[in-house]
């Protein structure tokens, strides 16, 4: 198992985050709003994630970068379980909603419910022969 997160797998091309933002589908599990996008690739597929903070809701930028940390410590641990990702190029955001810091633990078992949550929605799409 590769526990890393490298930069392919991390979404920060812009052209791509736009149209995440304007054709994928979202559902909210607290403290998350959840993005995510299916696109046709020729060869392997790939997930890419993107974490984002609102800058609303929590102010300090230590915060926000503090979760942001335990959101990708989170995903990277727990990135393996994500299945069915071979026929399509998955795009997912993970938006953090909430105003309060939240523990490590809490973090992870959301994360946890997330994966869980694409994962049925991908089976739903992609029923097995």
């Amino acid at each position: 198992m590769n526990y890393k997160l490298t930069k392919n797998e991390r979404l920060h091309s812009e052209k791509l985050i736009k149209e995440l933002f304007n054709k994928g589908s979202s559902f909210f599990l607290h403290p998350f709003k959840v993005l995510v996008l299916d696109l046709p690739v020729e060869d392997n597929g790939t997930v890419q994630v993107l974490f984002s903070v609102s800058k609303k809701k929590i102010k300090k930028a230590v915060n926000r970068n503090f979760i942001k940390r335990r959101m990708k410590e989170a995903y990277r641990l727990n990135k393996n379980q994500l299945q069915n990702i071979s026929a399509n190029n998955k795009l997912i955001g993970l938006i953090y909603v909430s105003a309060e810091v939240d523990t490590f633990q809490n973090i992870q078992k959301r994360v946890l419910k997330v994966i869980d949550r694409i994962n049925s929605i991908t089976d739903k799409q992609n029923p097995l022969p």
